[in-house]
């Protein structure tokens, strides 16, 4: 394997506004899409980049805390750190400090993402393979030791997961065709939470018309009525063969959630996502208790592989949205896959604008081992990655910041 240590870190804030309306949602009104950037060069030349998701302001904070948690990697060779990377996740997020903020959640958890997404990436580059193609190449022992197993004992311990990963080696061959024709996706750009109705219906023709079957719109109005008019125009446009999915961001509390989700069940959606806050396991459990056969879908605030935990072991959630940069970067977003796996529970990963990343992980995670969804309608890729990337090609967002901090 080639020398390659990692000489240099450092920051980036970058900004991208969005075009009006895009990325709106209950609770964030006025989002900005913002990556707060790692980036660890080596002294071959190599960079590894990785990207943990804000909304806006905030995003600086995310990158101070990167420079504080990431000082301890300077100087170390990628295969040395990558060769045991549970081990070097877990010393980095229990800072002896830093923890205080978390633990494991928050800006200190988001710099932990970014950094570890880093670590993979420089590691990809340096074996000169795509990610998705360097996890399938190691042996399952090797995944293994990428992963933090603590406090999933009781459920998941080392012995569990390798046994996971190793059962599924030999049917990999079964699903290459993965890699010719990918994936079938789901599209959140026509339903965002301040287009208006007619917006709404152009968006979604032009969406049929490119191909696309599922659709997910924003609910939380503050007009509940507006919510129930806009599931009705969307399920209209789409007719009864397409897939209906509804995100609240978070926005009701218990009562009012339990109202409003019987309500939007007569559109037949597939799944009611975040309906509450993300903390809240009861009520999530309760929930899915009293809305079935309606299911619920979670994890895009969900921090840490310990509440996964807990949702899937109280029945809070029937999709696990596990998202990459809010979770501990790729390694903890594994953990969380194979927990969901040993459960038997699917996995649709919040992909959002980390759409490429969240792919390489997806060729990954049904090729070990394979995800088994409950429903031929479940999407797992999400089509705002495709309308982040259009927007860029176009010119349609530029980057406001594009700060580079000095190297640690």
């Amino acid at each position: 394997m080639s020398d390659c240590a990692i000489e240099s870190i450092a920051t980036r804030d970058a900004r991208f506004p969005l075009p009006g309306g895009a990325g709106s949602d209950a609770l964030h009104t006025n989002s900005e899409y913002c990556f707060a950037v790692t980036l660890l060069s080596s002294r071959d030349g190599l960079c590894g980049t990785g990207i943990a998701l804000t909304l806006g302001e905030g995003n600086r904070l995310v990158c101070d805390a990167i420079e504080l948690l990431a000082k301890s990697l300077s100087k170390l060779d990628i295969e040395e750190v990558m060769s045991d990377f549970g081990s070097v996740s877990r010393r980095l997020a229990d800072h002896p400090s830093l923890r205080w903020l978390g633990p494991h959640k928050g800006v200190v958890h988001l710099a932990l993402a970014s950094i570890t997404n880093a670590c993979f990436d420089l590691w990809a580059k340096s074996r000169k393979v795509p990610l998705w193609k360097l996890l399938l190449d190691l042996t399952p022992q090797e995944i293994v030791r990428l992963l933090d197993l603590s406090y999933l004992d009781e459920v998941l311990c080392e012995q569990e997961a390798l046994n996971l990963v190793a059962a599924n080696v030999p049917c990999r061959p079964e699903r290459k065709t993965i890699l010719e024709k990918g994936y079938p996706g789901y599209d959140t750009s026509v339903g965002w939470i301040a287009y208006d109705d007619e917006r709404v219906r152009e968006l979604t023709a032009q969406a049929i018309d490119r191909g696309f079957q599922a659709f997910k719109l924003k609910v939380g109005s503050p007009e509940h009525e507006r919510d129930l008019r806009r599931a009705a125009i969307l399920r209209e446009c789409i007719g009864d063969t397409g897939t209906l999915m509804f995100d609240a961001n978070q926005s009701w509390g218990l009562p009012l959630a339990l109202d409003i989700c019987r309500s939007l069940a007569k559109f037949q959606p597939l799944w009611i996502e975040e309906p509450t806050h993300p903390d809240d396991i009861r009520a999530h459990a309760r929930l899915a208790e009293e809305i079935a056969p309606v299911q619920i879908a979670a994890g895009e605030h969900i921090p840490n592989r310990v509440l996964f935990k807990n949702f899937m072991q109280a029945g809070a959630v029937h999709y696990v949205q596990a998202d990459c940069t809010r979770l501990g970067g790729v390694s903890e977003f594994l953990t969380v896959s194979l927990l969901a796996k040993k459960l038997g529970l699917p996995v649709v990963p919040h992909v959002g604008d980390m759409g490429q990343l969240h792919q390489h992980l997806v060729l990954f995670i049904t090729s070990p081992w394979a995800m088994k969804f409950r429903s031929s309608n479940t999407y797992p890729i999400c089509a705002t990655t495709l309308y982040f990337r259009r927007w860029l090609k176009m010119g349609a967002i530029e980057s406001r910041k594009n700060l580079v901090r000095p190297a640690i």
